[in-house]
């Protein structure tokens, strides 16, 4: 009986880190573009880039790849899109912190709460981080 309790926990345990690497392959080396039409409250809303987005006058975005390089983009001046590079790590399990570097326009800081990511709509919550002087 002893062994299977551990078996069992063993089976959870190696479901979780599969389910979590499912995740990270739907979340990480994607470019998500804002939704902003789908956002509530506090939550913003992203969709990937081959999403087939209504008419807008510009959207922002990022993607995060799996070795630590987050990618911001921008409304560039002529419309396009403009990107800014930076460095990402875990701060718990559904919290990201990001730190775009500044590279002639403003350092950013800020963390991003994974609200939810279910059927490529990825919700979340982005919060600046607060600078120690």
């Amino acid at each position: 009986m002893k062994y299977a309790s551990l078996l069992c926990v063993l089976c959870l345990v190696l479901l979780a880190n599969t389910c979590r690497k499912k995740a990270e392959a739907e979340f990480l080396g994607q470019t998500w573009l804002h939704s902003y039409e789908e956002d509530e409250d506090d939550v913003l809303v992203y969709r990937p880039n081959t999403y087939d987005f209504p008419p807008s006058r510009g959207r922002t975005g990022f993607a995060l790849e799996q070795e630590g390089v987050a990618k911001q983009y921008a409304i560039a001046p002529a419309d396009g899109l403009e990107e800014h590079i930076g460095i990402w790590e875990y701060k718990d399990k559904n919290t990201i912190r990001v730190h775009i570097q500044g590279n002639g326009y403003p350092e950013q800081r800020y963390t991003m709460e994974v609200v939810s990511l279910k059927d490529n709509v990825l919700k979340v919550r982005i919060k600046p981080e607060v600078q120690d002087e």
